[in-house]
């Protein structure tokens, strides 16, 4: 059925299709995107049919039912749905199901339709299946449902004139709302005006600045979203005796009409949430809504006579946006279907008949978070700690939180936190307390988790009887505090409705701890296996919340200021969202990962219940500023490091891999005297040139570096390679890798030193490329007929004969021809300049 907004499908359709006997005697059961839009649909069509709700209408929407033996017709929200058609597999009370403003697309929605499908093809071939829409093709759905037959009505919808913004408008959102509001005000003569905006914080705001514009013209200015308690939506939208200004989320795109409306202001945003399937962790953000979505917000002026719509966003904007809204099964985390598909019979998610397929890391990703809140078997079958978890209307971490704690004695509570984390807050703005409170409040508070700070509020308010007055003063939202009541006493009776298990099952930690506190920060870590956190750094360094936090998935991310966990060193994230919005930027939020809410945990608790995931791990790492090697042990959960210990370790392969990748970076200069590392090489070239038959292998800079590599063993810093190379360690490394004959005869024909006359020792300098060469004074060669030989006498050292100040007055081999034929002219020169200096006439006889 498409019909559009306003045309009666959700208040028309399902009494009809009741009256009409096309259920066969069995109920009408019409299902709701929202809460909200559920109980206000029962409440108007029991009305016109001149009754109450509960009797032959009546609703059923999470932790609350309203209904009775009479009740024919049902309006329940899409998850209570499918949690009912596990209960009965044949919904043998149902004889038509209704899909109401399936165009929005919701994950329970997707499934709902094809798990009817399913049951359609299977035991229910007589089962009708209706889906309503206002905006969405309904070729697809019908294709789905096997080629079914449309209808298609064009309702009453008066024009609506449409005005864009001339240009984008930096101004606050509260600003250009209220702006917005009193040119409508001041121009249509009568009539309410519906502001259609992200959240319940921009109501608050654009509330606060319409304030005076109300008084000035006597206007309601009445909020209107899911978190309101029944009565003040109804006095949204309902008539009243003033022009209201509703300032009201998405729930009025749809399902809810409020009659009166002639005008819209359309902010073009609303707050949606995503889900990344790598992190496990929420996107939240405030997103532009499609041009279907702002067709429909236009829509709602146009019901009772011609209307207007000013939207906040310019024409090129409006144009510019997608045709539709994404689905959210394409967006949103699927635990708690999935777990839902496999309790029915359906082993693998990627063959289920889906009337649009998921993405297959979402898939893979939800599975997998099953299988850690062990709620699935390593083959996909649901255990008994995941059946029942499925009882329990709650998201499967939520209801695994609760099923640990019924072992450890601690379900009463656990009740309540669940209901609490349910809840986004039930504290109240600061301006229900007075001034001393509001100081007192103020002052930072320190605990174990968020959650159980959350309970010690509640339980305080349960003691004062949740009366409002007492609740104000204590600074808690009396509406959202009734809710969470509301919610812990469902979750109770569904936990007394299931088989009590005492004893927790192997591998936990020893049940009915006595320690009530722990049982409970126990029981919630369970929620949240892969949710681990570590601070960055110490709670002294970091400062407590708002420190950074390494997470076991990857990443980092960081607690948020107002968290009271600010001491514990590890922790849970219960509550996590990505930021990424240009909103968040505007208000001087960080973006990336922001934990909201946290749970201390114990590194034990994880040993105790996750062994299996635990590994220890030793790392050998360069400490460049130390120059040294460190060897690091680390217990490590995920990607979270539970215990690091350092120790000095030396003499293992990897020590000495690390040390030589080092020392090779570093060069060889840095721990050889280059320059007796280069004579010793150039030694061992002579001889393998000279000695062509002894096979000697020339040495090179390669040989070098595998020597250095091999001197590191054993040690494990630059400091004691240092000592152990410049002692001459590197040049006896590379001397061993000579052979014995090798070596000796390098001693032998490459001698370091040769002998002159008068025994006087002179250092032989051997370079590549390059004949060997000594220097000397003059003196030391007299009585000398020929220069020393090396190489067994094959190879004449070069002569470098110094003057007094060691510079060379002749280089030669021929010391016999020097005398002869140059010494004469030589003597001369230099006996003038170095008087002092014995400069014979005959240096072969000369005794000095």
């Amino acid at each position: 059925v498409e019909a559009p907004p306003g045309a009666g499908k959700t208040t028309r359709v399902p009494g009809r299709l009741l009256d009409e006997g096309i259920a066969d005697g069995r109920e009408v059961w019409v299902l709701e995107p929202r809460r909200m839009a559920a109980r206000l649909a029962a409440r108007r069509v029991a009305e016109e049919r001149g009754e109450s709700v509960g009797e032959t209408v009546g609703y059923q929407v999470r932790f609350e039912e309203v209904g009775g033996p009479r009740t024919r017709l049902r309006f329940l929200t899409e998850g209570v749905f499918t949690r009912r058609l596990l209960s009965d597999e044949k919904l043998s009370r149902a004889g038509v199901v209704i899909l109401d403003e399936f165009h929005e697309r919701h994950l329970q929605a997707d499934l709902a339709l094809a798990l009817l499908r399913r049951l359609q093809k299977g035991a229910r071939p007589d089962l009708r299946v209706v889906v309503m829409s206002a905006t969405l093709d309904a070729r697809p759905v019908a294709d789905f449902l096997g080629d079914c037959p449309s209808l298609r009505s064009e309702g009453r919808l008066y024009e609506v004139k449409v005005e864009h913004a001339a240009r984008p408008d930096e101004r606050p959102l509260a600003a250009q709302v209220a702006e917005a509001v009193g040119r409508v005000i001041a121009e249509e003569r009568d009539g309410d005006v519906l502001v259609f905006l992200p959240g319940a914080a921009e109501i608050r705001r654009a509330s606060e600045l319409t304030a005076t514009l109300a008084a000035r013209h006597d206007l309601l200015v009445l909020p209107l979203h899911g978190e309101l308690p029944l009565a003040e939506q109804d006095r949204a939208v309902r008539p009243a005796p003033k022009r209201k200004v509703i300032l009201s989320t998405n729930v009025a795109e749809s399902s809810v009409t409020i009659d009166g409306v002639v005008a819209v202001v359309d902010s073009g945003l609303a707050r949606t949430a995503t889900h990344s399937p790598w992190s496990g962790l929420q996107t939240l953000g405030v997103a532009r809504v499609s041009r279907a979505s702002a067709v429909q917000r236009a829509g709602r002026a146009g019901r009772t006579r011609p209307g207007r719509c000013l939207r906040l966003y310019t024409m090129q904007d409006f144009n510019a946006r997608p045709e539709h809204e994404t689905p959210e099964i394409l967006r949103a985390d699927l635990a708690e279907a999935a777990l839902e598909l496999h309790a029915s019979g359906v082993a693998d998610l990627r063959g289920f008949e889906w009337f649009e397929r998921p993405p297959e890391t979402a898939l893979d990703a939800a599975d997998e978070l099953l299988r850690r809140l062990g709620a699935l078997d390593a083959s996909g079958v649901v255990t008994e700690k995941g059946a029942r978890m499925l009882r329990l209307p709650l998201h499967p971490r939520l209801a695994r939180v609760v099923v640990e704690a019924e072992a450890r004695g601690v379900s009463e509570e656990a009740c309540a936190v669940a209901a609490l984390a349910n809840e986004r807050d039930i504290r109240a703005r600061d301006v229900f307390l007075e001034a001393g409170a509001r100081e007192e409040r103020g002052a930072k508070r320190e605990g174990p988790s968020d959650l159980l700070e959350l309970l010690d509020l509640f339980e305080e308010a349960s003691r004062a009887e949740f009366a409002s007055s007492r609740l104000y003063s204590l600074n808690l939202n009396p509406h959202a505090v009734r809710r969470v009541e509301r919610a812990r006493r469902q979750i109770a009776r569904q936990l007394r409705g299931l088989k009590r298990d005492a004893l927790v099952e192997k591998g936990s930690v020893v049940a009915r701890s006595d320690d009530r506190e722990e049982a409970l920060l126990i029981s919630i870590l369970t929620g949240y296996p892969d949710r681990v956190a570590r601070r960055r750094a110490s709670v002294e360094a970091s400062g407590g919340a708002g420190a950074e936090l390494l997470l076991a998935g990857g990443g980092a991310a960081t607690l948020a200021p107002e968290s009271v966990v600010g001491r514990a060193q590890f922790l849970v994230a219960v509550d996590a969202e990505e930021r990424r919005d240009a909103a968040s930027r505007r208000q001087g939020r960080a973006g990336g990962t922001i934990v909201r809410a946290a749970s201390a945990i114990e590194p034990e608790w994880l040993l105790d219940l996750y062994a299996e995931r635990i590994a220890e791990t030793t790392e050998v790492e360069w400490n460049a500023r130390a120059e040294r090697v460190e060897t690091t042990t680390r217990l490590v959960y995920d990607r979270v490091v539970l215990d690091e210990r350092r120790a000095s370790e030396a003499g293992t392969e990897e020590v000495t891999r690390v040390l030589a990748e080092a020392a090779l970076d570093a060069g060889l200069d840095a721990f050889a005297e280059r320059k007796h590392l280069d004579n010793f090489l150039a030694r061992v070239a002579f001889l393998s040139t000279t000695f062509p038959e002894a096979d000697i292998p020339a040495l090179g800079e390669e040989d070098a570096r595998d020597a250095l590599s091999s001197l590191c063993e054993g040690l494990k810093s630059f400091a004691e390679l240092r000592a152990a190379a410049r002692g001459g360690g590197l040049v006896e490394t590379l001397r061993r890798r000579l052979k014995p004959e090798h070596a000796r005869l390098l001693a032998t024909a490459a001698p370091e030193r040769v002998a002159l006359a008068r025994g006087r020792q002179a250092r032989v300098n051997y370079e590549r490329g390059k004949p060997p060469w000594v220097a000397s004074r003059l003196q030391d060669f007299f009585g000398m007929t020929e220069g020393p030989r090396v190489g067994g006498g094959r190879v004449a050292l070069v002569l470098h004969l110094l003057a007094p100040n060691q510079r060379p007055v002749q280089v030669t081999t021929d010391l016999a021809g020097f005398w002869s034929r140059h010494y004469q002219q030589v003597r001369r020169e230099l006996s003038r300049r170095y008087p002092r200096h014995a400069w014979p006439e005959d240096p072969l006889a000369a005794e000095l």
